[in-house]
């Protein structure tokens, strides 16, 4: 491997990625183990999440799979406990764990608003206070810790499609993404969330015929999101080279919102 520039170097760093045994989370936690970063991955099917952290393990990483289910409102708390007992730093916690609801308005139930609101709101929060301890004890003042809060285009604009908490929660997460960095400076944490377009994932199916005529309709660059472009904006906000960042929300969508 070629010579990584100390501005961009994560070495020795310990990262949780929720939700991290597909889609971009993936990615991330593939993009973080490739550069010796001590990864946790974290999913709701414990074989599942096993066998992806084995698998980047084997390819010559450090990753460690924890079972974690966001829809329960003692999650954040739960994975916490697991992770106390193996750690008691934390460089990196990248909240990416997500669910969407779909239906117009007319279909949508209250029990579908609160699910969504649960796993892509509450969690991070709530993840975010009970990881305090920890995150604090891997900050210093030229090195913070770093929350990373995968958030969405989706609550930057409204889509031509209708969904209403998926979108309510993304732009929520913004919005406290910059609340927390505001609370949490001081402490030497920073806080910045990254709002991708389309990616591959179980929500969106980059593939599909619909999908491919809307990227080539709106977005600028003229293809979905790869690997390397969200691994690229972690490895940035996490490294000494994103320092000084903090408080921002940054659109990972080929052009998509400028082009609006």
């Amino acid at each position: 491997m070629d010579a990584i520039d100390p501005l961009f170097s994560l070495e020795g760093k310990t990262a949780l990625v929720t939700g991290g045994g597909s889609g971009i989370g993936a990615m991330i936690a593939r993009g973080l183990a490739a550069r010796s970063v001590r990864t946790y991955v974290t999913g709701r099917d414990p074989g599942r999440i096993a066998e992806f952290a084995a698998e980047l393990t084997a390819d010559g990483g450090t990753c460690i799979a924890l079972a974690a289910d966001f829809s329960d409102t003692n999650g954040p708390a739960a994975l916490v406990e697991q992770f106390s007992a193996l750690e008691s730093r934390l460089h990196i916690l990248v909240n990416n764990a997500g669910t969407n609801a779909r239906g117009d308005l007319a279909s949508l139930t209250p029990a579908e608003w609160d699910d969504v609101m649960t796993v892509n709101l509450r969690a991070p929060v709530f993840l975010v206070r009970a990881m305090l301890p920890h995150l604090k004890a891997a900050a210093s003042p030229g090195d913070p810790a770093r929350v990373i809060n995968i958030g969405s285009i989706g609550g930057l604009h409204v889509p031509s499609w209708e969904a209403h908490p998926y979108g309510a929660s993304k732009a929520a997460l913004h919005h406290v993404t910059r609340s927390l960095a505001k609370a949490l400076g001081k402490d030497d944490i920073t806080v910045n969330a990254i709002a991708p377009g389309p990616f591959p994932s179980k929500m969106h199916d980059t593939a599909s015929e619909a999908t491919q005529k809307s990227i080539a309709t709106y977005i600028p660059l003229g293809r979905a999101g790869e690997p390397a472009d969200a691994q690229g904006a972690v490895i940035f906000l996490a490294s000494r080279a994103g320092a000084y960042v903090n408080g921002h929300v940054l659109p990972l969508d080929g052009g998509y919102i400028a082009a609006l």
